[in-house]
């Protein structure tokens, strides 16, 4: 509910569902009702999407949208625990609305069960305040990331493989944006995953994330954090923007 502000007003529920949220530094109520007013657009209800997606909608976040048009497959549960057996077949999209309105029936979740294109990105990321990439795929990842230039919002990055994951936070052209750190797509390729790897990473997404929203921490601009399981060693490298990025240089810009 929104106040003669403008600002969202917590009720009695949301200050006990959220209380331990609100007693961090810097968040209280006014953080929670930034959350309740966030609308997020999650690209992807796989690994990565579940633990993103399930601590978005607990932590409270009013709209959140949940963009998948695949089907959970047996091999998709050891790490996509937004489904399970009964799902299999279903739009993940569909099924991950189910999970999540389960975990917090106060939000508004919306399944997107449409393909991520170049043509239709726009209208499917609508006014969301921030996109979470939980691709598995880069050709995709870089619509999202050229969507996100346009819209001037953020996009949190993630990938897993194996035991590694890497995360970065890109909000082009303050930051480098995906392109610039990756130029080119690695190849696509049915790659190994422990079910908590993208376990780790997606929840680490999920922190970016309400950072960003609520006002608080540091996020990780400028920066790649790479995580190895094998070692349990976190690893924070530099990421710079490529002058001659053929995304988001300002000769390009210009130019389009």
């Amino acid at each position: 509910m929104a106040t003669a502000s403008g600002k969202i007003s917590l009720n009695d529920e949301d200050r006990e569902r959220y209380q331990r949220h609100m007693m961090i530094a810097g968040w209280g109520e006014p953080g929670q009702g930034k959350v309740k007013s966030a609308r997020v657009f999650v690209a992807g209800a796989g690994g990565l999407g579940s633990p993103t997606s399930m601590y978005l909608a607990v932590a409270g976040v009013g709209h959140l949208a949940i963009c998948d048009c695949d089907s959970p497959e047996l091999s998709n549960l050891n790490r996509q625990i937004l489904h399970n057996d009964s799902r299999i077949g279903m739009n993940k999209a569909e099924s991950a609305r189910r999970t999540l309105a389960e975990l917090n029936p106060t939000i508004e979740v919306e399944a997107v069960g449409t393909r991520i294109e170049a043509d239709n990105v726009d209208a499917l990321v609508g006014d969301a305040d921030i996109i979470v990439d939980c691709m598995d795929n880069f050709a995709t990842r870089y619509v999202l990331n050229e969507c996100a230039l346009r819209k001037g919002i953020p996009f949190v990055h993630a990938s897993v493989w194996g035991l590694e994951g890497k995360l970065t936070f890109i909000h082009a052209p303050e930051t480098p944006c995906l392109r610039c750190i990756f130029p080119t797509a690695p190849p696509a390729e049915v790659f190994p995953v422990l079910g908590a790897t993208p376990g780790v990473i997606g929840c680490l997404q999920a922190v970016e994330a309400l950072k960003y929203l609520v006002g608080i921490g540091e996020n990780l601009k400028g920066k790649l954090l790479v995580w190895s399981g094998q070692d349990m060693e976190f690893l924070i490298l530099p990421a710079t923007r490529d002058p001659n990025c053929p995304v988001c240089a300002p000769s390009h810009n210009a130019a389009t």
